[in-house]
């Protein structure tokens, strides 16, 4: 019997199996998403410090889930085009319903660097939020133009620096309408946060 024309039946009868097959576990899937979020965080920490990262997969510890979300913990390290690895321990977690990750710390282990100001400031990503900073940034800019239009801020210029003080801080850059009809002109902007809490304490703006 010529069966030949039912191979693509039980081919396609097959597929769902194989797919779900191919579906990383929820353990799996909250490590590998936590190591690509720290990695971006390296990378953009670090710049050209931090050309490769990797890491220690027998160092990774994901905790049971709480309320569809679970904490990952690990260590790995990182170089650029000289000198030798630099070992970092990270932290992250990830929620397993919607797949997304939030709270990624890294810091860096054994002595710090002393070719850069920066190297041993290690702020806590957890508790800083851009956005309040750029709504630091707005109040300021309001009372600077009582009748301002339109506040528009570029998120791809936001950078994280060292402050005085043992602060964290941000710069980045916008635009504003100082009032309605006028044409939008450029202006940078800078806020320090509270190391501990990440509340902002300070925001200026030039012009």
């Amino acid at each position: 019997m010529d069966i030949r024309p039912f191979l693509p039946l039980a081919l396609l009868a097959a597929m769902p199996h194989l797919a779900f097959a191919a579906d990383p576990s929820p353990r799996d899937a909250a490590g590998e998403r936590c190591e690509a979020a720290v990695t971006e965080t390296v990378k953009h920490m670090r710049g050209d410090d931090a050309r490769q990262v990797q890491f220690n997969r027998a160092k990774q510890v994901v905790a049971p889930p709480v309320d569809e979300e679970t904490d990952v913990k690990g260590e790995g390290s990182y170089r650029g085009g000289t000198g030798g690895p630099r070992p970092f321990s990270y932290s992250c977690a990830y929620n397993i319903k919607a797949g997304t990750t939030s709270g990624v710390v890294f810091r860096d282990l054994g002595p710090a660097r002393t070719d850069s100001p920066e190297t041993a400031w290690q702020p806590d990503l957890s508790t800083l939020s851009p956005e309040a900073c750029e709504s630091a940034v707005a109040a300021v800019l309001k009372g600077k133009y009582p009748r301002v239009g339109r506040i528009a801020f570029g998120s791809d210029s936001r950078r994280l620096r060292p402050a005085p003080n043992g602060r964290s801080g941000m710069t980045g850059q916008g635009s504003v309408e100082r009032a309605p009809g006028m044409s939008l002109i450029a202006f940078d902007y800078q806020c320090e946060f509270e190391s501990r809490t990440g509340k902002v304490v300070a925001a200026r703006t030039t012009p």
